[in-house]
């Protein structure tokens, strides 16, 4: 009978030890990291409907028109939209990361810790392309993640995530990494890391931690054809958003490389009429004329191999390597052309900002200059000036506010301020700290080919 209690006793005991080994604590990784991670709270203005929107079809006389049209009046103009999302502090001087689309026309920003202090955050800069973004709280002293090596995951390993799903501040889920490197349409800039991780609405920009507690990953999109978790999460890999946060903090904006081809997919099919042993690297369907592709002698059906030494799996790859190249560098390419292997090289371009890229300003105390016109800007490159046939000038990239109002656009270009030419983001800085809060300023804006004075109110927050 002793024998019988001494087995089960030792079976019991191997069951739990086998449970342990499988189901993995993360109790003491949420008390060492969860400090660090934030709920990021959005407020934008916008613009309510106008006046008797809506009474087209009531009859003349009906009591509920009469009502609307004396009251409507007092109604007001301007409506608070609020939304919410998660970051994660990477320093301890209160430099933040979350994603470009959590605060993205945010007229106000707060960040709140988890000892419910609150703090209002600046936009050092996003980059849509990426969806990152870049804030700043003023705090000293404050708990801060550890980033690792996003190359290193394993499919197959367990991952964590924080955040404010719904608002529900600091809640923990974890899962599985799914898959590595994945391409999602209209994202070629991002190798995405897929999880089976809970993700739902407000975890945007939140932390995802391998089990070394370490940041690999922002959590960013989910698939879903309900609005909810599916079992698909995406997070953009650390080491891609650390390279957009070092360009934010040094210039505010994002430069890209760019060959200037339109490529596609290898598919088997295809790869045995060029005579290709495997269905890999991309395929050039179209080159543009006096760009870095036709000026290196590349034509139309040739397949890149290889990109600066780096082989070309798949087609997404391309876009990838290209743009983290530095604009002005020198590579070398290897192509497959008729039958036969050819190396050409060729001087990569800067891609072109066309509303997707960067924003805000270059510095802290810039962001608050052009907090006050309510808009966001950025410096045109060399390209852009030459195409829009101006020696000076700032995108607009962000509009709300008293410049939503003067019926700004983003995509306008600001050539002045009142009758001194705007040649970059620290001169335009520079001139609007000589203006008094609540004065009108003039700004010389084009839009198109023509180009006339808006009066727009510095804000007197």
């Amino acid at each position: 009978m002793l024998n019988r209690y001494f087995a089960i006793a030792l079976l019991s005991l191997f069951t739990q030890a086998l449970e342990a080994k499988e189901l993995p604590d993360f109790t003491e990784l949420v008390e060492k990291q969860g400090a660090a991670v934030v709920n990021v709270s959005t407020t934008q203005i916008v613009q309510s409907s106008p006046i008797g929107q809506g009474l087209e079809g009531v009859p003349e006389g009906d009591p509920f028109a009469e009502l609307f049209r004396r009251f409507a009046p007092q109604m007001p103009r301007e409506q608070e939209s609020h939304s919410l999302g998660s970051g994660f502090i990477i320093s301890s001087d209160g430099y933040i990361l979350t994603n470009a689309h959590v605060v993205d026309s945010a007229d106000k920003i707060t960040v709140r810790l988890t000892d419910k202090r609150e703090f209002k955050a600046r936009v050092i800069g996003a980059d849509r392309r990426t969806d990152v973004a870049l804030l700043k709280i003023d705090a000293t002293g404050l708990p801060k993640v550890s980033q690792g090596d996003a190359s290193l995951l394993k499919v197959g390993e367990w991952v964590l995530a924080i955040g404010s799903p719904f608002g529900f501040d600091s809640s923990v889920t974890a899962g599985i990494v799914s898959a590595k490197g994945r391409s999602l349409p209209q994202e070629n800039y991002v190798p995405f890391i897929q999880t089976d991780v809970a993700i739902n609405p407000g975890n945007s920009g939140g932390p995802l931690f391998n089990m070394k507690g370490e940041v690999v990953g922002i959590n960013s999109q989910i698939y879903s054809r309900s609005g909810g978790y599916m079992g698909l999460s995406f997070a953009i890999p650390i080491d891609v958003a650390m390279e957009v946060v070092n360009q934010l903090r040094a210039t505010g904006r994002v430069t890209r490389g760019r060959i200037g081809v339109t490529i596609q997919e290898v598919t088997r099919e295809l790869a045995d009429t060029f005579g290709l042993h495997n269905a890999a690297g991309a395929l050039i369907s179209g080159v543009e004329k006096g760009g870095p592709a036709d000026k290196a002698g590349i034509q139309v059906s040739d397949v890149i191999l290889k990109f600066d030494g780096k082989e070309v799996t798949a087609s997404h790859d391309l876009p990838r390597m290209v743009a983290l190249t530095r604009p002005g560098s020198k590579v070398s390419v290897q192509l497959w052309r008729k039958g036969a292997l050819k190396e050409v090289s060729m001087v990569i371009a800067e891609m072109p900002v066309d509303g997707r890229a960067g924003r805000a300003a270059r510095s802290d105390a810039g962001s608050d200059q052009i907090a006050r016109l309510g808009i966001g800007v950025i410096e045109l490159t060399a390209e852009q000036k030459k195409q829009l046939q101006i020696d000076d000038g700032l995108l607009i990239d962000e509009v709300r506010g008293a410049s939503a109002r003067a019926e700004l656009q983003r995509g306008d270009v600001i050539l002045a301020l009142g009758n001194v030419p705007v040649s970059s983001i620290e001169q335009f800085n520079s001139m609007l700290k000589a203006f008094p809060k609540g004065r009108n300023v003039a700004l010389l804006v084009r839009r198109g080919d023509s180009a006339s004075y808006v009066a727009i109110k510095l804000d007197e927050k």
